[in-house]
């Protein structure tokens, strides 16, 4: 990690693991744990958490599809996105009142305003339709000079297809952007469940970023990646 704004650390941390369909207690109780331990070893340490929707974007974001169709109106992505945005930031100030005086900001809603960090941990949500938390995470990277986002999502790596689908898929340990956007595609579809978001992949091959895609519930995998160590994920870049 370059050592612009002191030691950063960006994570993306998946809704799918915060909140899969209710809050995940056990999983947030030890990730918040780890990510102190870190703070407390190293004093030039700090992090840059981005929280996604999961289970509650979904939820809500089915809920308003069906319901718009039953009664004979026309759902709107936009309307869909928004929704799935304020789950983000549901889920994120949970995230941020469990950092307690780590982190002295509110919660960061628009990637683009975040002038500077007064704590040791940044929390940052879902900013409006047409970008995902990966969007965010990419543009808060880009802002605080890190040159790596650690995404935890509840996928172990990213496969060659889609491993439910195709049995014959299988994991990759590293790939390039280009290689990679060949996978993802292009467009941004709220609640469409990719390894690294499209729009953001494109954003990240122009910066030269690096991203790590690992299973978040892995917190020892997670530590290993923090420590430089070798770690189970795909390295894409």
């Amino acid at each position: 990690m370059k050592k612009g704004h002191g030691m950063i650390t960006v994570i993306s941390l998946g809704g799918s693991i915060v909140a899969p369909g209710a809050v995940d207690e056990a999983f947030l109780k030890g990730f918040v744990s780890l990510i102190r331990e870190f703070l407390n070893a190293d004093a030039e340490q700090r992090f840059i958490l981005v929280v996604g929707g999961g289970g509650p974007a979904r939820v809500y974001q089915k809920a308003y599809r069906e319901i718009s169709a039953s009664t004979g109106t026309n759902a709107l992505d936009t309307e869909a996105d928004w929704i799935g945005v304020m789950a983000t930031r549901l889920n994120a100030q949970l995230v941020r009142a469990l950092m307690g005086t780590w982190c002295s900001q509110e919660v960061i809603t628009d990637p683009t305003q975040a002038v500077d960090m007064t704590g040791r941990v940044l929390v940052a949500a879902g900013w409006k339709p047409g970008f995902s938390s990966d969007n965010d995470a990419v543009l808060l990277a880009e802002r605080f000079r890190a040159d790596t986002v650690i995404n935890l999502s509840n996928i172990e790596q990213v496969y060659t297809d889609d491993p439910k689908k195709n049995p014959q898929a299988t994991p990759i340990d590293a790939i390039s952007w280009p290689d990679f956007r060949a996978l993802v595609g292009d467009a941004w579809i709220p609640g469409k469940n990719v390894p690294f978001d499209p729009v953001a992949s494109r954003r990240a091959a122009e910066l030269g970023l690096k991203v790590i895609c690992t299973a978040g519930r892995n917190l020892e995998n997670l530590k290993k990646i923090l420590r430089g160590e070798q770690f189970l994920g795909t390295t894409i870049g």
